[in-house]
């Protein structure tokens, strides 16, 4: 659960950062266009040389090598322009421009060079600093457990992140294998810190829990102190608040040929059986995990179905089954499950983050998690 977490401070300052910082880099831009209005009209009397001088530079805060090589060499065309249309050649002032914006260019370019080069430094760190997280955080499950295989995809939807809001696991416990998808309200690193304290809870009580119902329970409550410790740090007055929930489905495969669920407002998983596909529906629906004040009867029961050698499962979050195209219609799980079920597990995962992919036009809205489980004779 992320119900209630701080909220980044101003909801609306993201965007209204980005409209700020697209006037930045207009701006020298916009001051050459000011120029050449000036020089090409009766008030070309005015000293224009500082502002085509000073174009280059202000490039440079914003804007890459290659933006402020462009400002440079619009300031430059600009210059001879109205040099040209004002017959100042010849004239002192005129060379004296040209000198301070070649070399106001070349320190520009220089500067922007270093920042680019230190930037890309710190970025390489940060996506080490996330491949590190991930191997902690969303390690790929592993390829036996017990009477069942199995594999795991995860594509985040944010660009150049390696982890967002989904979330899963499988362990191998003494009461069978058990396994967890869940998605997270939200995005961004809330959205991460919920995604850890689900899956802490989890790894930590399937080994002493024996009914699945309490390893869901257990991880609820631990949602719930997070939320409270991050409720305890806000300032007087501070409203900014988010009221957040996790879905999350939980899976037991025992020795016997069947699968335990308990579904938490997840999407379904899928059985592969006999040539068929279908959705494993809860007999009883039951809220997300942070909305517990909605269940009105039992706190949960976990439903069984058969789940026989030869059968695969396939768990995932509604990224998958949301994902749209240029047309809006939803990604049909099902018939590409169907159309691939007799590849192996990884050909099938790699197969349907393709179809995936090739649906939403390469771009994902949502992340995507999905554990891959085949049943062993």
């Amino acid at each position: 659960m992320r119900a209630p977490l701080r909220s980044p401070p101003g909801a609306g300052d993201g965007g209204r950062h980005q409209v700020l910082f697209v006037l930045a880099e207009a701006l020298p831009f916009a001051i050459a266009l000011v120029v050449l209005v000036i020089e090409f009209s009766p008030a070309h009397v005015v000293y224009t040389g500082p502002l085509l001088v000073a174009t280059p530079a202000l490039a440079a805060v914003t804007m890459g090598p290659a933006g402020t090589l462009a400002a440079a060499g619009l300031a430059l065309g600009v210059s001879i322009a109205t040099a040209t249309y004002n017959h100042a050649w010849g004239g002192q002032q005129v060379y004296t421009n040209f000198l301070a914006l070649f070399l106001v260019s070349a320190a520009s370019l220089m500067t922007s060079r270093a920042v680019r080069t230190r930037r890309d430094i710190e970025l390489g760190q940060v996506r080490r600093i996330a491949e590190a997280a991930q191997e902690v955080l969303l390690r790929p499950v592993p390829a036996r457990l017990g009477p069942v295989r199995a594999a795991s995809m995860y594509l985040a939807a944010e660009t150049g992140a390696q982890i967002g809001g989904d979330l899963y696991d499988a362990v191998q416990t003494r009461y069978g294998v058990r396994l967890i998808v869940g998605d997270v309200r939200g995005k961004g690193l809330p959205a991460v810190r919920a995604a850890a304290v689900v899956l802490g809870a989890f790894r930590e009580s399937v080994h002493y829990e024996r009914d699945l119902v309490e390893v869901v329970d257990h991880c609820g409550a631990a949602l719930r102190r997070d939320a409270a410790t991050a409720s305890a740090g806000l300032a007087a007055g501070d409203d900014a608040l988010l009221e957040g929930f996790v879905t999350a489905l939980v899976a037991q495969i025992p020795d016997t040929l069947h699968v335990q669920v308990v579904n938490r407002g997840h999407p379904p998983p899928l059985l592969l059986h006999e040539g068929g596909v279908r959705p494993l529906m809860p007999t009883a629906p039951l809220p997300p995990l942070g909305l517990e004040e909605f269940i009105s009867g039992p706190p949960g029961r976990t439903d069984s179905y058969p789940f026989a050698p030869g059968d695969r499962l396939l768990l995932h979050t509604d990224g998958v089954i949301e994902a749209r195209d240029g047309d809006n219609a939803f990604f049909d799980l099902a018939a590409a499950a169907e159309t691939l079920r007799d590849r192996t597990r990884q050909s099938f995962l790699e197969g349907l983050r393709q179809a995936l992919l090739r649906h939403a036009r390469g771009r994902l809205a949502d992340d995507v998690a999905v554990v891959l489980v085949d049943r062993l004779g």
